[in-house]
């Protein structure tokens, strides 16, 4: 388990994410694994939204 997302986890689980946690976290998801950030799923899932 590396804990950092890939653009293949993402796009393999693109329906459950944009079901549970919506269209903003599937396009976070998709640019933070565009750009090869070393990040995890839960801190862009978690993220504040800013005001």
């Amino acid at each position: 388990m590396r804990g950092v997302i890939t653009l293949r986890d993402v796009l393999g689980n693109l329906g459950v994410v944009l079901r549970e946690f919506g269209p903003l976290c599937v396009v976070r998801c998709l640019l933070s694994a565009a750009r090869g950030q070393k990040t995890t799923f839960l801190e862009i899932a978690l993220r504040q939204k800013s005001p």
